[in-house]
């Protein structure tokens, strides 16, 4: 199996540490203290080590940093990310006063495109920013089938990250390839629903997705 790094050590990191480790592959947490992180960590047993070490150590790299953070982060791993996938799960937004999403960082472009732009030798590929992250690990905790959107400019790398999809229990059918990575402008701007949901309904698990005309087969008359 594959050598992954996750940036970030909080709920979201540790949700997709936790499967991903089910699924048999080795997990990396890459943050700032990995001694404190490890101290508060409240998934499964993984390797603790600084962004630096586990980006260089790992073939997959997911950024669960903040997204308002994550461009000058990242851009400081610019050679160890360097033929790196780059898996960008992070919303870049500006928080309100009760420390909901209170506007994009990015509105006429997206942290993906952000990203792509500051690390050019990195195949970035968006997915997984358009639900609560219970269910980037367990999509059929919702009652209707949910999307994983993918954006990105690299037709292998998006292939990889749909198997990683796999891992995570998303079935084929339920993943929708947008294009290339300026598409992710699109399911970035999705964040903006959040506080209206959380406010209304509370952090229970949502995700956004398409619906489709259900197909029926051809009726055939007989005389």
């Amino acid at each position: 199996m594959t050598t992954i790094a996750i940036l970030g050590s909080g709920r979201v990191a540790a949700n997709l540490a936790d499967k991903l480790g089910a699924a048999g592959h080795s997990v990396l947490i890459g943050t700032r203290n990995p001694a404190a992180a490890t101290e508060s960590w409240a998934g499964l047993p993984v390797t603790f080590t600084t962004a630096r070490e586990a980006a260089d150590r790992a073939g997959i790299v997911i950024n669960a940093t903040p997204g308002d953070s994550s461009p000058q982060r990242l851009r400081a791993l610019r050679d160890v990310l360097r033929g790196k996938v780059l898996v960008d799960i992070a919303n870049a937004t500006r928080r309100g006063p009760d420390g909901l999403p209170g506007g994009l960082c990015f509105p006429d472009s997206s942290l993906a495109e952000v990203l792509q732009d500051a690390l050019p030798e990195t195949r970035v590929v968006k997915t997984l920013n358009t639900m609560l992250f219970t269910v980037m690990t367990n999509p059929r905790l919702l009652a209707t089938p949910p999307t994983a959107f993918l954006s990105g400019a690299d037709p292998a790398a998006k292939d990889l990250v749909r198997g990683l999809l796999g891992d995570l229990g998303w079935p084929p059918e339920w993943i929708e390839d947008l294009g290339g990575i300026d598409t992710a402008r699109g399911t970035e701007a999705l964040v903006l629903l959040v506080p209206a949901l959380l406010r209304k309904h509370g952090p229970r698990p949502f995700a956004l997705t398409i619906a489709r005309e259900l197909l029926q087969s051809s009726s055939v008359t007989v005389d």
